[in-house]
């Protein structure tokens, strides 16, 4: 009887392609019967195929299915649908889906949906899409097995019509998603307290079945945002990344306002996992199109703050998007790698793009991967990222420039560990030599400096004889013995910079700047006036990192920055100061020409070079100048009274009195 009923209503629908009933036909009170019968007898049969199997393999006549039938007269109907009836062939799917409650469990709502997506025609794709959201939207207080079905459906439904055109709805999909995900975030937290207040047996329950729902929300997300070309993708990307919220900061767009510090950790755990999956297989051409500015940044803010997992996960997307020749697997664990060939490293040349992104954003990778390593709550994984991080830069961005400028991150990072002026403990400070450790020895054998790669075994080879807890493969072990502390005099243990710059000045490297101590830059966040996450330890790198540059601020421009000479050549050429040289500059008409010759060096030089190399030679001036001072003040120098003026040097102190000559030729000597 069903199977004539079915039939019946097939012949219906292929008459109205060339009858009066066409217009009819389509109305909802009609698409209200025929579309949950052809339903109806879809399920009825999937409940009854076991038994139809078993009469089957029993040798009994095999009857027409019913389901069959109800499927092929349902795509019929889809496939006759156009513009303007569509959403009522597509309405009363979800009216018995919700009837017969069957979302939770969703294999026949999932099934549902592909049969409508590959029967409909394809410019239609998107009002299905609109239908499944609008759908959730209604739904989004509705029990999360029931929500995440939703989600699973119209991640089928994505997977269809991210193979073609799906129009205006590829951000419509993406907030509404991001939308649930907050709310899931937040109905997770607001049943954890009530459970907490009233002892709720079933609460570890709800909170499972709320990551469900953010489970499925990512999923969708990530394979969505996968299947669209990259120019869309990189739009996604930085969709997403403005959505991650920030403490202090206000989204209104998605009202996380009214999230507590929890609720906001957690929405910036989900909104990072769905931008790594968006990230997954994407490819640029060149980095600063997938870097830019307006995105780079706030990556990089989550890196800095006090949880290990958002660093993580920020370091995995950055790994996603550098990474364009797949060699991150083969990177995969820190280790000593005895021969790097071995992992038939994939690279290109640098380009100038990159070579160029690196001029103006390198110091900010860095910056992070520095301050990362000294974070008290890094475990094992967070290092071999970092490790990761430092590998994947060197080999697909990497010219000269950059490997001095990666040595020195490493020399500072060694350093850190040496001196420990952050009390870290002894496990981080000996992790932190591995890293430094395994990525020189990588660097070393991607750059072939013989020299160089000689320094780097041999270190390597005498800690794994006296000290192999500064090793990756000791160190990153359950049970590891620790040193009770590290003795600064042991430099065989140690990666020395004189050695290595000497060895690669051998070789055509510019070492100047190698023997210029690292120091991170402060961020445009900072500088910007924006109150970043609280950090209890970050204030004291951002006061040294202040101190620095106030130091250069009060010094005075006249520092000899002549480019083309060293900084011992600068240290050691420096003129004595004495009263003769102060009287001399009083007298300025014959050296007005070549002081302004001066300032013009001094100004483009400003301009020009790297900050770590102007603050390391402003410093070391300032303490050349402290010593001259001293100097003199020992010596008991008094100069003879001046018509502008006197001046009293004693033999413990400087005194001024009304001399505005000396203030405007020579700031540094009144800071002092």
């Amino acid at each position: 009887i069903r199977i004539a009923g079915i039939r019946g209503i097939q012949g219906v629908v292929r008459k109205t392609v060339n009858d009066e009933l066409q217009a009819t036909i389509w109305e909802p009170q009609h698409m209200d019967k025929i579309v949950p019968s052809m339903l109806f007898n879809m399920k009825k049969s999937e409940d009854v195929s076991s038994r139809t199997c078993l009469a089957s393999s029993l040798g009994g006549e095999k009857e027409e299915d019913p389901s069959v039938l109800a499927e092929n007269c349902f795509r019929e109907l889809l496939g006759r649908a156009t513009y303007g009836n569509m959403n009522h062939a597509v309405r009363p799917v979800f009216a018995h889906l919700d009837q017969h409650r069957l979302w939770d469990p969703n294999e026949f709502a999932v099934s549902c949906f592909k049969i409508i997506m590959y029967s409909i025609q394809v410019q239609y794709s998107h009002h299905v899409i609109q239908e499944i959201l609008g759908h959730l939207d209604a739904r989004k207080r509705d029990f999360p097995r029931v929500r995440a079905g939703i989600i699973q459906a119209l991640l089928q439904a994505v997977a269809v019509a991210a193979k073609g055109s799906i129009g205006p709805t590829v951000l419509e999909v993406f907030n509404t998603l991001l939308k649930h995900l907050r709310f899931s975030v937040d109905f997770e937290l607001s049943d954890r307290r009530s459970s907490v207040n009233s002892i709720s047996f079933s609460a570890n329950a709800k909170d499972n079945d709320e990551r469900i729902v953010q489970n499925a929300i990512i999923q969708t997300i990530g394979f969505f945002g996968s299947n669209l070309p990259d120019y869309q993708r990189s739009e996604i990307m930085m969709f997403i990344m403005g959505k991650v919220p920030v403490l202090g900061a206000t989204l209104p767009t998605l009202e996380t306002s009214q999230l507590s510090d929890l609720g906001t950790r957690r929405f910036q755990i989900m909104l990072l996992r769905s931008l790594l999956m968006v990230t997954s297989g994407y490819s640029a051409r060149t980095i600063s199109a997938a870097l830019p500015a307006p995105f780079l940044d706030p990556l990089l803010s989550p890196s800095l703050m006090d949880d290990c997992e958002l660093r993580q996960l920020v370091l995995e997307v950055l790994h996603n998007i550098i990474d364009r020749h797949d060699n991150r697997a083969k990177l995969r664990g820190i280790r000593i790698i005895p021969d790097v060939s071995d992992l038939k490293i994939k690279r290109d040349k640098i380009s100038k793009q990159d070579g160029s992104f690196m001029k103006k954003c390198g110091q900010q990778l860095y910056r992070h991967v520095y301050l990362g390593c000294k974070e008290e709550d890094n475990v094992q994984k967070n290092f071999e990222l970092l490790y990761t991080t430092l590998a994947l830069i060197t080999i697909e961005l990497a010219s000269e420039e950059v490997v001095i400028d990666l040595i020195r991150v490493a020399i500072a990072l060694q350093d850190v560990a040496i001196l420990n002026e952050d009390n870290l403990p002894m496990f981080h400070r000996c992790s932190v030599m591995a890293v430094v450790a395994a990525y020189l020895n990588f660097l070393s054998q991607m750059i072939a400096v013989p020299a160089f790669c000689q320094h780097i075994s041999k270190v390597i080879e005498t800690r794994t004889l006296e000290a192999p807890y500064f090793l990756p493969e000791t160190i990153f072990r359950e049970k590891c013995s620790l040193p009770k502390s590290l003795e600064k005099e042991e430099t065989n243990l140690f990666f020395l910079t004189n050695q290595m710059a000497e060895s690669l000045g051998g070789s055509g490297y510019c070492v100047e700047r190698l023997l210029v101590p690292y120091v991170p830059l402060v961020t445009a966040l900072f500088r910007s006036g924006k109150k970043p996450h609280k950090r209890r330890r970050k204030s004291k790198d951002e006061d040294r990192l202040s101190r620095r540059r106030s130091l250069v601020d009060t010094l005075s421009i006249q520092v000899d920055l002549v480019p083309g000479c060293n900084l011992q050549e600068k240290v050691s050429s420096t003129e004595e100061i004495t009263f003769e040289t102060l009287k001399k500059a009083i007298d300025s008409n014959g050296l007005e020409e070549q002081e302004k010759e001066k300032r013009r060096l001094v100004i483009e030089k400003f301009q020009k070079a790297p900050f770590e190399e102007i603050a390391a030679q402003c410093e070391t001036k300032a303490n050349l100048l402290h010593e001259r001072l001293t100097q003199i003040l020992e010596r008991t120098v008094r100069p003879p009274p001046s018509p502008s003026g006197t001046a009293a040097i004693t033999a413990g102190h400087v005194h001024y009195r009304s001399i505005p000559v000396y203030e405007m030729k020579f700031p540094d000597l009144c800071v002092y």
